[in-house]
């Protein structure tokens, strides 16, 4: 009997794991759309005059991504950021940042 809990706990514990896993985010897929403004690579200006964020660091990233959700940054076209950030939870947020620092 004993042997069984074990097993059965260690099961439990794996497919819990695997679960979460499974459900985290994905910064690659949530770059796809990014890229239309900002290039595949992150190089690429938005609207003709925005900063390029390749080379960003993550934390820089994620800060100015919390600030586009929270309202609280950017400049006079922000508006169309604060709708792409709307609906991103913290952990998309880094995981997006994460990715963006690879460029």
């Amino acid at each position: 009997m004993k042997k069984f809990l074990c097993a059965a706990s260690l099961c439990l514990c794996s497919a819990v794991i695997c679960a979460a896993l499974a459900l985290a985010a994905d910064g690659k897929a949530l770059f796809g759309k990014c890229a239309g403004c900002h290039g595949a690579d992150g190089s690429k200006k938005t609207m003709g005059d925005g900063t390029p964020i390749k080379g960003m660091a993550a934390a820089k990233v994620a800060a100015s991504l919390e600030g586009y959700k929270a309202k609280t940054f950017g400049g006079p076209k922000k508006v169309i950021m604060e709708g792409q950030t709307a609906n991103l939870s913290s952990e998309d947020i880094k995981a997006l940042a994460d990715y963006i620092a690879t460029f």
